[in-house]
């Protein structure tokens, strides 16, 4: 290492040299040789300080160096007195933890059936509608269930019987309480609800149900069919005495069943355009039936107001028209008689029994509509099977369902299409029957007046 220094320290020198011929340059050899030797004493000079302070460096980095060595052999023996302190702190807590095993004896066993009866109690108090009137009940069993790590003491003994108590003795209560209410659009509103035991909650809009997760009442998504909610309402309006109520003992799980059921609305939409088209043709039968009913209803009554005056005969009902077709036609003989009446029989039926018929064609086709929706459906059904398989039951519910409720529609639509028609066609028989019993009658005495 020192021969590289002395050749660095030569080339200074010679650079030296060089910068201060470039700068001065001098006047005669004696000169130059003078100013070598200058140089060179200042460089030594600067040499020898710029080695003193390596050595001064050095020797505080040897320190530094042996500093860093006690600290790591220091740390190093602390290390092992710490290992040793472990080993010993773990022999001290295994035989600490036999001395507690000992000094229990059974209590361990009550700390497994607490925290077992804690872990239960929980999952049914949570849950519970009662939560909803007395929010928080749980955080201290869920606390007991999961966090609790030592034996129980008396507090929380007592706390745990106190909570078991409480939600056996509301199962038994019908009690009133105002809590806020969730509305299916988002606000809240306070109200007044109805809790019957531990299995449903009634508000304004009907039956509620409690989220436990989020710890809110909520209405249910949809009600259950009207005459539930009316019982539910009339009990909630209630004071005193008995009333009659639909409680769901499932707790919710029926009424969340029942939210999922078709409305008469969604069933009927269910038979799609074949349901459309029978409702159409019972609707249209119907109006033509009542119709005829009050029409012929009128004209019973004019006959039996003309019959009661035979000698006028008017122009406003059948029995009167054949009266005067009789009046013009007495001098003809029995047969032409009864020709011309029978005529005017025949133009009285075509106005009596019109549409009667339309009746009966639209009773005997709404069934097989019905019939047809079923076939379509069915068609449908078997489409999706090939499409998607029978994994999922829910795919084929649409199909099956108008495959169902189109024969539905057309029986409910053919009994009352096939009553009408009968009692139109009963009014029309009558009215004809009196027709031809007069026209008899007038025909008869007619014969008889020409014998005498």
């Amino acid at each position: 290492m020192k021969p590289v220094f002395k050749s660095l320290l030569a080339a200074a020198t010679v650079a030296v040299m060089s910068s201060t011929a470039v700068a001065q340059e001098p006047a005669s050899l004696q000169d130059l040789l003078n100013s070598v030797k200058a140089n060179r004493s200042s460089e030594a000079k600067i040499n020898a300080q710029r080695e003193a302070e390596f050595q001064s460096a050095r020797a505080d980095k040897q320190a530094l160096l042996r500093k860093a060595q006690s600290q790591l052999k220091a740390e190093q023996d602390r290390g092992d007195r710490l290992q040793k302190q472990f080993s010993d702190n773990e022999v001290t807590l295994n035989e600490k933890a036999a001395e507690l095993e000992q000094a229990t004896g059974t209590l361990g066993e009550m700390f497994g059936v607490v925290r077992q009866a804690s872990s239960e109690a929980y999952g049914r108090i949570a849950t519970s509608i009662v939560s909803a009137q007395y929010p928080g009940r749980d955080d201290f069993l869920a606390r007991m269930s999961e966090e609790s790590k030592g034996l129980p003491n008396i507090d929380e003994l007592e706390e745990l019987w106190i909570s078991l108590q409480t939600e056996m003795t509301e199962q038994g209560s019908v009690v009133k309480f105002t809590t806020d209410v969730i509305s299916l659009e988002g606000g809240t509103t306070s109200q007044e609800i109805l809790r019957v035991g531990t299995f449903n909650l009634v508000g304004d809009e009907g039956y509620l149900t409690y989220d436990d997760e989020n710890d809110i009442v909520q209405p249910l998504g949809r009600q259950p069919d009207g005459y539930l909610v009316s019982a539910a309402e009339g009990a909630r309006a209630a004071t005193s005495g008995f009333v009659p109520f639909y409680a769901d003992p499932s707790r919710g799980q029926i009424l969340g069943l029942l939210k999922q059921k078709a409305t008469m609305a969604e069933r009927y939409h269910a038979g799609g355009v074949v349901g459309y088209v029978i409702t159409g043709m019972l609707a249209i039968g119907l109006l033509i039936g009542l119709y005829k009913l009050i029409t012929l209803t009128l004209v019973g009554g004019k006959i039996r107001s003309q019959l009661k005056n035979p000698a006028s005969p008017s122009e406003s009902n059948p029995l009167g028209r054949i009266l005067k077709v009789y009046s013009e036609n007495k001098g003809v003989d029995a047969e032409s008689l009864e020709l011309k009446l029978d005529e005017a029989i025949l133009k009285e039926l075509p106005s009596i029994d019109s549409g009667i018929n339309v009746i009966k064609i639209f009773a005997a086709i709404a069934p097989l509509l019905g019939l047809l929706g079923t076939v379509l459906g069915m068609i449908a059904t078997f489409q999706t099977i090939t499409l998607f398989g029978t994994g999922d039951p829910r795919m084929m519910a649409g199909s099956i369902s108008m495959a169902l409720v189109t024969t539905a529609q057309g029986i409910i639509a053919a009994l009352p299409l096939i009553l009408t028609h009968s009692i139109v066609a009963s009014k029309s028989k009558q009215i004809v029957h009196i027709l031809d019993e007069q026209t008899a009658g007038i025909i008869a005495a007619h014969a008889e007046s020409e014998k005498a």
